[in-house]
This record gives C-alpha cells, structure tokens and sequence, in this order.
C-alpha cells in the first residue's frame, strides 16, 4: 500500500477477492500518515477508562468497511446513507450500504460488551457514518485510521495501544492485515459488499454471547478459528 491522495483516501477497504486495493485505489493522505507517525512515536493509550457500567465487560473492537457496511464514491440502488464529505473544497458524496442484521447486531452485543468502533478509514467519512448507523449509542469510543500502525503495507490494530487487558479483547474485522498483531483475540468474518442475503453477523452473535461469559477467551477463540480452518481446508 503506498500513499496516494484523492477523495478515495477517506476509505480503507478490500477487494471481493481478498486483496488491499491497489496504488490508484488505496485510502490514505500525506498528512494524516505524517501525524499518525508522530503520533504512534509517543505509544499513547488510545481509549479512555473503563466506564463503571462496563468494568466486568470484555472490549469488544468492531471493525466499519466490509464488516457492519460497505461504502462507494460511486451511485449505488437504494443507499442506507449518502454522506456529503468535503476534500480540497469540493463535496463528494459517499454511499452507504448496511450489511444485512446490522441493527440486531448492534442491539444484542450493546449491553454485553464495552463496544468501540475501530476503524482504518478517515474520521471525517466514518464519524458521520456511525452517527447513522449507531442511533442507540452502542459504541462508547470511536478509533479512525490515526489510531493504527502502518505496518508493511497496511493499516494494523495494535491492541496494546488500548488500555485493556488483552485477555478480555475481543476483535471482529474483516481483514486480517487488521488484526496480524493479535491473531488470538479474532473473530474473522467475511468481507461483505452488497449481499442481501448474508446472515454472517447473526452467525457470531453465539460466540460473542459465549465470550461474554467465559473467564478465557483464548481457549474459545482458537478452537473456534482451527474449526473455521478445518472446514476451509476441506472445501
């Protein structure tokens, strides 16, 4: 991934295959890459303390692009959102899509975790984007593109910036150039770009509601991604 600006830069996302979007395509910005470099050298703590009402949760990390919804520059049928976005004085309109169960997603995971929004896209398109898709307040901080490290080509959630005990993280992200630091504190879900019959945010819910109540959340997450693995491997 190289630095290429643009009004593309406000998104970081994936290609249906799997791979980072190329030079013309990638989501980045000279100077927020400057100051999220600044910014890493001084290994801050990214999130504030625990709330009193979250203190025996588990931090739930939620990743945005390809996971809760999938976005364009282009006109798609029937947004969810349309978000008027300025870039070098001009308004760009950005349209969102909602991955399928978002909003019961949302609402089943809401009380049972300390839930934080953590994305590698720019704060000025994801902001407004959680301000319409999280009417309920589910999520009690919100991380954009600064928060991560750029790492061999892409944006990387690194988990210890984040005050929490690792053991008690949790992340669901699509990709997993995100979560490459901490591979056992992931749930990996299919990236999603407009399948209106994708139920892969109801098929987690049962393991969040496991983890929620587990002392380990190794032990269920590694037997639960060597499962995932096995049925892949036999496909």
């Amino acid at each position: 991934m190289t630095i290429s600006p643009g009004p593309s830069s406000l998104i970081t996302q994936v290609t249906k295959n799997g791979t980072s979007l190329n030079n013309n395509e990638t989501f980045c910005d000279n100077n927020d890459f400057s100051q999220q470099n600044n910014n890493l050298a001084e290994k801050s703590i990214l999130l504030p303390p625990v709330r009193p009402n979250d203190y025996l949760k588990k931090c739930l990390i939620i990743d945005l692009d390809e996971t809760l919804v999938h976005s364009s520059f282009k006109p798609v049928k029937n947004p969810d959102f349309v978000i008027p976005v300025e870039i070098d004085n001009i308004i760009h309109q950005v349209y969102v899509l909602k991955r399928p169960f978002v909003d019961e997603f949302l609402d089943r995971i809401g009380d049972k975790f300390e839930c934080i929004l953590f994305t590698a896209s720019l704060a000025k398109y994801a902001d407004p984007v959680a301000d319409l898709l999280d009417k309920k307040g589910v999520f009690r901080s919100r991380l954009f593109r600064e928060a991560c490290v750029f790492h061999k080509g892409n944006y990387v959630k690194d988990l210890t910036r984040l005050g929490r005990d690792l053991k008690k993280v949790i992340i669901v992200d699509n990709s997993p150039a995100s979560y490459s630091f901490h591979p056992d504190n992931a749930i990996p879900v299919q990236s999603w770009f407009d399948d209106v019959n994708d139920v892969e945010l109801l098929d987690i819910l049962p393991l969040l509601e496991e983890l929620a109540s587990v002392d380990n959340i190794y032990s269920v997450l590694r037997n639960c991604n060597e499962n995932l693995r096995l049925i892949k491997n036999n496909c």
